[in-house]
């Protein structure tokens, strides 16, 4: 249940605010984030991502599974 909640949470920062989101993991994962131009497909693509994992959570909770 936390799983999914965090999933949904996740989502839809990433439906309402793709580039803070983007951004923030693209921090963590580089070591010198100044220097990283990222295309940009990247924030509809992490929208897109978004969508898909309310949808998914959405779903599973009212299948009950």
């Amino acid at each position: 249940m936390a799983f999914r909640l965090a999933l949904l949470a996740l989502g839809v920062l990433e439906l309402l605010r793709p580039r803070k989101v983007v951004d923030f993991w693209m921090g963590l994962a580089t070591t010198n984030g100044d220097e990283i131009d990222l295309r940009p497909w990247v924030y509809s693509a992490a929208r897109v991502e978004g969508a898909l994992l309310v949808l998914w959570v959405l779903r599973r909770s009212r299948s009950g599974g």
